[in-house]
């Protein structure tokens, strides 16, 4: 049974894995075996990542590059086959986001979002899949969202795009399912991160709305993602195919909780 989750011997790439739920994602695939491919696009919060992946024996292989670019991608990607190995696992993890309301939001930061959030996970794959359909199969997992299923106040254009993620892995499961490659996604709930800590504080209305509104009664742990990636990257999901697994603690499961 342990060999259903064993990584050993794969290359996996996890795009925007410089700090937060990607780093922690990325973390979780080279502790399980793989040797770890970590996108970024500036260099100096590549160079503290690393020594932040090294502080728990990690050495994952460095690559800069805008995932948004598809001339950038392609160079890249290339690079990596030669340099590291074929990628046998993809993790599209790299994302903006843009809390503007509708009304006022600027049609180009709009684009932008849809760019980073939505094409660029379909630039990345097309390339990767490319060589995984030459090996004969692969595993790529696309970061969706609570968003990719609701919506919320000045997240228009975010939501749009993880809604059209989620379609997105479908559609490549179905098209891609015939050369053994399981494309699959995680959608993340709240989590305890670096970026949530001026929030995650007693009286915030928004730390306590989550706080309410999760039927686990608390933040997520970073590292609660690494049993779903791990999952979706190994052999025991050989038979899963275009589905969003949600790592939210319940919320998406209920209309919410009363106040005491």
């Amino acid at each position: 049974m342990k060999n259903l989750f064993d990584l050993s011997g794969k290359v996996a790439l996890v795009t925007g894995a410089t700090h937060g739920l990607g780093m922690a994602m990325a973390k979780a695939l080279a502790l399980q075996g793989a040797t770890l491919v970590i996108n970024g696009h500036t260099p100096s919060k590549m160079e503290l990542a690393l020594q932040e992946y090294a502080k728990e024996g990690i050495f994952p292989k460095p690559y800069l590059f805008d995932v948004s670019d598809v001339a950038q991608v392609a160079e890249n990607i290339s690079k990596i086959e030669t340099e590291v190995g074929p990628i046998d696992i993809l993790v599209n993890n790299a994302g903006i986001i843009k809390r503007v309301p509708a009304l006022e939001m600027d049609p180009e930061d709009f684009r932008k979002v849809i760019d980073m959030d939505l094409v660029s996970p379909f630039i990345v794959s097309q390339r990767v899949a490319k060589t995984m359909v030459e090996r004969g199969g692969g595993k790529i997992i696309n970061i969706c969202s609570m968003m990719s299923e609701l919506g919320r106040d000045t997240l228009s254009a975010y939501a749009s795009a993880k809604g059209g993620l989620k379609m997105l892995t479908r559609n490549l499961a179905t098209e891609w399912a015939k050369y053994n490659i399981q494309v699959n996604g995680i959608g993340p709930g709240y989590f305890a991160t670096e970026q949530t800590a001026p929030l995650r504080v007693p009286g915030n209305a928004l730390n306590e709305f989550i706080i309410s509104r999760t039927p686990a009664g608390k933040w997520g742990d970073p590292e609660d993602l690494a049993g779903a990636v791990i999952f979706l990257s190994s052999k025991s999901s050989d038979f899963v195919n275009g589905q969003i697994l949600y790592v939210d603690g319940g919320i998406l499961a209920t209309i919410g909780k009363p106040r005491d």
